[in-house]
C-alpha cells in the first residue's frame, strides 16, 4: 500500500468522531465491556496502546465487538507492526517514525498515524506521502499555538493531535482548520474501568461525540 493510500484510509477513521479514546488496558477482563462501552457512546475508532502484556490479545478480543475499528498504538518496529496485524488491528498509530517501520506498515498493509512534533518532521512525512499525522506530544510541543502555526505553511497536512489534551484544550484543538479529531486517555480512566463502570464511559464517549463541530 503507498503511502498516499494509507493516509486516505487513515483519514477515514479519523473522520468517524472527534475522538479517539487512547487505552492503556492492563486486564484483559476490560477489553469487551470498555469496547462496547466506547462504541455505544459514538467512539468507534479505538487505539489500544502496546504498553502493557495483554495489549496483544485485547485487541484480538476488541476486534471482534461489533462497530468497532481497532488499532494498535505505540508501534516502534516492525515486530510491532507484524503483532498488530496478527491480532486484528486495522491501523497502526506511532509516537515518531523511523524508516523500517514506515517500511514495515506499508508491507502490511496496515494504514498509520505517524507521529511528527515539529515542522521538519511533519515536511518528512509528506515527502513521503503521508498526509495525515499524529502531532505527538500535542500539549508539550507547543499545543494549540504551535500546531495552528505549523497549518500556515503545511496547511495540506492534517492532524491529530494527542498528549496531554483534556477536554477543554480538545475543543480548542477541534476548532483548527487542520485538525481532524484528537487522541485522548480521559474516555476511559482507569479509576472507571477497575470499577467496572462501564455506563460512565459511554458517557464520557458521548460528551466527546459532542464536541464535534
Amino acid at each position: 500500500m503507498t503511502p498516499a493510500n494509507q493516509s486516505a484510509r487513515t483519514l477515514e477513521i479519523c473522520r468517524l468522531a472527534p475522538v479517539i479514546p487512547v487505552l492503556v488496558i492492563e486486564d484483559l477482563a476490560h477489553a469487551r465491556p470498555l469496547a462496547q462501552a466506547l462504541i455505544a457512546g459514538g467512539l468507534p475508532a479505538l487505539e489500544v496502546t502496546l504498553r502493557t502484556p495483554v495489549a496483544l490479545a485485547a485487541i484480538k478480543i476488541m476486534a471482534s465487538v461489533a462497530g468497532g475499528i481497532v488499532g494498535a498504538g505505540t508501534l516502534i518496529s516492525p515486530d510491532d507492526v507484524a503483532a498488530a496485524k496478527d491480532a486484528g488491528a486495522r491501523f497502526g498509530v506511532s509516537p515518531g517514525v523511523t524508516d523500517r517501520l514506515l517500511s514495515a506498515v506499508e508491507t502490511a498493509d496496515l494504514p498509520l498515524l505517524p507521529g511528527a512534533a515539529t515542522a521538519t518532521e511533519v515536511m518528512a512525512l509528506l515527502d513521503r506521502g503521508y498526509t495525515v499525522q499524529k502531532f505527538f506530544p500535542a500539549e508539550a510541543a507547543g499545543g494549540v499555538a504551535a500546531l495552528k502555526s505549523i497549518g500556515g505553511p503545511l496547511p495540506q497536512v492534517r492532524f491529530c493531535p494527542t498528549g496531554g489534551i483534556k477536554p477543554a484544550s480538545a475543543r480548542d484543538y477541534l476548532a483548527l482548520a487542520n485538525v481532524e479529531c484528537v487522541g485522548g486517555s480521559w474516555i476511559a480512566p482507569k479509576t472507571m474501568m477497575a470499577a467496572g463502570d462501564w455506563a460512565g464511559i459511554t458517557a464520557l464517549a458521548r460528551a466527546a461525540v459532542a464536541m464535534a463541530r
